[in-house]
């Protein structure tokens, strides 16, 4: 037990952690997504991504865990099926293919889309989808698809979402309900995963539930900073902000591939 309440780096580093994650913590609070996009991108520069991201995917299961009784009545139960049926099926399918493809210029394309798709709506494009079973299924599978390829489904989903006018609570109520089980999958995943480093071992070790336990109730500050200031605005405002941070989150995508690239 005392191992893992021993700081995982030096105080210099864990402030700067923690600062990071109470503001990607805001973040998810607001709009409901990009705690793991901003998390890791972060906390990459200070650690290797490996020993955080499964870490991450814990927080994130406590985020939704923390919200679900404030958003639980404004799920969309005609979305959130199909969403959950297309993570499941096209998750695997991403993953696969990193193996075929360079990884770096692949998520550099998707971020680059992203980027243009978010900057468009921003601008005031009116692209509206109905809400149909095709367009539900649709979505899903590309949010599996990018998750699998990218780990930034969250992100595309989001974009798709906001050209359908769904209420802004209902939106972030779904997204926070599709990543509870995108997320308990994902870490599931990553119990099975063998480690590297740690012969015998997996992704899920003592590190995951140290930097977990770290980073857990700043986490939570944030996301409770966030929800207050998501119950003043109006939907036009969330909208605004929203795509304004989906602006932000495919710009670090990016900016994280193309140095991917470039090393």
């Amino acid at each position: 037990m005392s191992a893992l309440l021993a700081p995982p780096v030096d105080f210099f580093l864990l402030a700067y952690g923690l600062a990071i994650v109470f503001a990607a913590g805001i973040v998810r609070g607001f709009a409901g997504f990009g705690f793991s996009a901003i998390s890791v991108a972060g906390l990459s520069l200070i650690v290797s991504p490996a020993k955080v991201v499964p870490a991450i995917f814990a927080l994130e299961i406590l985020a939704s865990v923390s919200q679900w009784r404030g958003i639980a009545r404004d799920i969309d139960m005609h979305w959130i099926g199909w969403l959950a049926f297309g993570n499941l099926l096209f998750i695997p399918i991403g993953v696969a293919l990193l193996a075929w493809l360079p990884e770096a210029p692949l998520r550099l394309l998707i971020g680059a889309l992203l980027l243009t798709a978010a900057l468009l709506l921003r601008g005031g494009h009116k692209a509206t989808l109905a809400p149909t079973r095709g367009v539900r299924f649709f979505a899903g599978v590309m949010s599996g698809f990018i998750n699998g390829v990218a780990a930034i489904g969250g992100i595309a989903l989001a974009v798709l979402l906001s050209t359908t006018r769904m209420p802004p609570a209902t939106l972030r109520a779904t997204m926070i309900a599709l990543l509870l089980f995108s997320d308990v999958v994902a870490l599931a995943s990553a119990a099975l995963m063998p480690d590297a480093a740690h012969a015998g071992g997996s992704l899920l070790g003592s590190d995951t539930w140290r930097w977990a336990m770290w980073l857990a109730p700043v986490m939570l500050a944030g996301i409770w900073v966030g929800h207050r200031s998501f119950a003043g605005v109006s939907p036009e405002q969330f909208r605004r902000h929203v795509l304004n941070l989906l602006i932000g989150l495919a710009a670090v995508s990016m900016l994280r591939s193309l140095y991917g690239l470039l090393a």
